[in-house]
């Protein structure tokens, strides 16, 4: 399973990643820089790497999942910065500023109020979630979530075995940032520690936009790596928050109560019990 990733891994790397400084040593002026000449134009026709068809009848075993990807932890730091967009080049964005942008341009139709795809949300929906207009003595403060009020994503992915490939696979399907009450910002008499889920996006709907945006390499700046590529290659550190199960999909935390300890050795025991499935195929 893990050997699957990296390969994966290793052939986004070398494949023909579009350079996010292309025509830099040949440009003349400023407007040249990272305009491509029409033989670059020809050969980038790459798009995301098409999911292949997996009949039901296949999928001998699987099991849904929910994980919190901290973007506090250095692996993870790629889907957090930039955070200042003023002095950076405008191809470099977070994951955040990239979902955001995809949503109100249109390219991404398929935003969601919860991770069960029961109500679509609008706009307007999205801007009363990240958006407060405080009236202050007068004056009217504008409190807005941006990109460094983003401290983690939640995902929603299938681990599932393919007895056609005979291995375990993983598939997501949706992730939502997580950020503050909107309501809560710059209130100093409110601390409120917790974080929200500000709207989930279905992962296959946001792969053209999330394979468009690059995220810097900096083990070698002329190769940025997509967000769909790291996404699907799982190149992030997550700590699993749930399951599916009989109780209602309860969380690790509903029946892990007052234990931050105990929570991390749960969601490591399922994360172990996945791992031991697909030796377990292997035995019947």
């Amino acid at each position: 399973m893990g050997r699957n990733f990296l390969t994966l891994f290793f052939f986004l790397i070398t494949s023909g990643l579009v350079n996010a400084q292309a025509n830099l040593l040949n440009a003349k002026a400023v407007n040249q820089i990272g305009v491509e000449n029409e033989q670059q134009l020809a050969a980038d026709n790459d798009g995301p790497i098409p999911y292949g068809y997996v009949d039901d009848r296949d999928v001998m075993w699987s099991k849904v999942v929910w994980e919190f990807v901290d973007l506090n932890q250095k692996i993870n730091l790629p889907y957090y910065f930039p955070i200042d967009t003023t002095n950076i080049s405008s191809d470099r964005r977070s994951l955040f500023d990239v979902l955001l942008k995809g949503i109100k341009q249109g390219k991404i139709k398929e935003a969601y109020t919860d991770s069960f795809f029961t109500s679509k949300i609008t706009q307007d929906e999205i801007d009363t979630r990240l958006v407060n207009i405080r009236d202050e003595n007068g004056y009217k403060d504008t409190f807005r979530i941006q990109t460094q009020d983003v401290e983690g994503y939640m995902l929603k992915g299938m681990w599932y075995f393919d007895k056609r490939q005979g291995e375990m696979k993983y598939r997501l399907l949706a992730l939502a940032p997580m950020g503050k009450d909107v309501q809560t910002l710059g209130l100093e008499d409110i601390e409120d520690e917790n974080l929200y889920e500000l709207f989930w996006i279905f992962f296959p709907n946001a792969r053209e936009v999330l394979h468009d945006s690059k995220v810097f390499n900096p083990k070698n700046a002329s190769h940025p790596i997509s967000f769909d590529h790291l996404l699907n290659a799982r190149r992030f550190s997550s700590v699993i928050i749930k399951e599916e199960n009989i109780y209602g999909n309860r969380a690790i935390s509903d029946y892990v109560r007052g234990n931050s300890l105990f929570q991390l050795l749960e969601a490591n025991k399922i994360k172990e019990d996945i791992r031991n499935r697909e030796m377990d195929m292997w035995n019947y």
